[in-house]
């Protein structure tokens, strides 16, 4: 009796304490996660996993831009100080292996009725003929061949390592899902428009087979299970092209560098020094890149040959800067996220996070649910409206902000209408531009970006500028390339629709939550 009187005494203190332990909100003294009190959910998860081929990328504040002589007179990199968030960056250049998987599963879900979707993104194998040199080698085997497998890929355009980004989180979110039983891995029928995708599944669209969904603790949801939701922490976030600034940041790998709040050395390169050969005993003398020396010296002497390699090498060979990431100098160039400019820096620019390239979009509604392209499978997207209440933006199209075309030096141009709001009224193009030029004494904003940068208002096939709105920064020196490339302030672009055999990429991803490294 004693011990079935002390059996209770514990059960009951156990329910005590069971219910002592509920999360109780500090704001109303509610219960989270209790169905009872209204079934307000705290996620479990409060940390950030890091997502596969990623490595943590400590932020901070560094100068940006030029730290030597400015050979080519271009004038395009000043030295100027910023700040980077904490992020992720991929410890390699993306392979050929990790690319042909993209290929891969792209054909398999869209090879048989929209082939033209796979075509669209395999790599320019022909990028490696050049008329003076013989490299149908390259041609026919290099994105084939297992023995280029762990060789960076290249003959991949901005838009198509874009395209890769975005693949890639779907297949991770998915694997996270699956691995969680929440739904269903069926690929003996894989269809592009029924595949997993990450916004698709967040917008409640999801075609697949859910499996073991999460307990709905709304109690007005009749006990009906739900789909993982963002509030919930299990998905992660998007793989993208990582911009300028975060790329110099990475390259420089400040972190092995600084004493306290001291930077002990501006770096040239992503190792310590000014020379691009090694000053460690053991491999002293050994260069630290994939560079070409000079004009005809690709690779050295036979018997002694310098850096080894005439065209790319392994993504993980040579040694790795201060934060773990390998080939950020020499190997391939590699795609940022922003759009060109010569002027990195405008007066009046963000100093945190700068990035030019910004168009916002939202999702198309259509009879109060999300639109869905039948072909795709994806979410169709819009530019967002104008919003002439905000102060930090007025339109989706940010890319030519401050950047000295004439309608960015408008003050408050496109908060009264621009062009389009003459558009609207007079029915015509043409026409608009001649009222609105009459109207506030002033050329016409839209005809004179266009004579800036892309096209003559008269020859609309005319093209009288090289930077472009889809003109995209390029960082890094490749094996094409002489040691100045190199430097992580340097800087180049390309456009964004062509691939060369010297452009390649990694991925980034942004860092959320807390800085600094568990």
């Amino acid at each position: 009796m004693k011990s079935l009187k002390k059996a209770s005494l514990f059960f009951a203190a156990a329910l005590i304490l069971v219910g002592c332990s509920k999360q109780k909100s500090a704001t109303t003294g509610w219960n989270y996660n209790d169905p009872e009190w209204g079934g307000f959910e705290v996620s479990e998860y409060n940390e950030q996993i890091t997502a596969p081929g990623l490595v943590f990328i400590e932020g901070g504040s560094f100068t940006m831009g030029r730290v030597s002589d400015d050979s080519r007179y271009q004038w395009n990199n000043l030295a100027h100080t910023v700040t980077v968030s904490s992020f992720y960056l991929d410890e390699t250049e993306v392979t050929n292996q990790s690319y042909r998987e993209y290929v891969y599963w792209m054909k398999r879900a869209y090879g048989e009725e929209y082939p033209e979707r796979v075509r669209a993104i395999y790599p320019d194998t022909n990028c490696w003929r050049d008329r003076l040199a013989w490299r149908e080698g390259f041609v026919d085997y290099y994105f084939q061949s297992p023995i280029y497998d762990q060789y960076p890929v290249v003959g991949v355009s901005w838009e198509q390592a874009s395209k890769y980004c975005i693949w890639r989180t779907d297949r991770v979110n998915e694997k996270i899902l699956v691995d969680k039983g929440i739904i269903a891995l069926d690929l003996t029928d894989l269809r592009g428009e029924t595949a997993f995708q990450t916004d698709v599944y967040l917008a409640g669209q999801f075609r697949g087979e859910s499996r073991n969904e999460l307990e709905n603790l709304d109690p007005s949801a009749g006990g009906e299970p739900r789909q993982v939701r963002r509030e919930d922490g299990i998905l992660i976030p998007h793989y993208r092209l990582p911009t300028e600034a975060e790329w110099e940041f990475a390259a420089l790998g400040m972190i092995g560098n600084t004493y306290d709040e001291r930077i002990v050395e501006h770096k040239t390169y992503p190792w310590a020094g000014s020379s691009v050969r090694s000053a460690n005993k053991k491999y002293y003398g050994q260069f630290l890149a994939n560079f070409k020396r000079s004009r005809g010296d690709a690779m050295g002497v036979a018997g002694n040959l310098n850096d080894g390699w005439d065209y790319t090498c392994p993504v993980k060979w040579y040694f790795p800067n201060d934060y773990g990431l390998y080939n950020m100098a020499g190997n391939v160039s590699e795609w940022c996220m922003d759009v060109y400019r010569k002027d990195q820096n405008p007066v009046g620019g963000e100093d945190q996070n700068p990035f030019r390239g910004n168009v916002y979009r939202t999702p198309t509604y259509v009879d109060e649910e999300i639109a869905i392209n039948d072909t795709t499978g994806s979410i169709i997207y819009k530019n967002v409206d104008d919003d002439l209440n905000r102060r930090n933006y007025r339109q989706a199209d940010n890319i030519n902000y401050l950047d000295g075309d004439y309608a960015s030096n408008i003050y408050d141009y496109n908060a009264q209408g621009g062009i389009s709001k003459w558009v609207d009224e007079v029915g015509d193009e043409e026409d608009a531009a001649a009222q609105a030029e009459e109207s506030s004494n002033i050329t016409n904003p839209d005809s004179v970006t266009n004579m800036m940068y892309r096209r003559s208002v008269a020859d609309q096939t005319k093209v009288t500028s090289l930077t472009s709105n889809k003109v995209r920064v390029v960082k890094g020196g490749s094996w094409n390339d002489r040691a100045y490339w190199m430097q992580a302030g340097t800087r180049r672009f390309y456009d964004q629709e062509r691939s060369t055999s010297w452009i390649g990429f990694r991925c980034a991803m942004d860092r959320l939550g807390p800085r600094a490294a568990n």
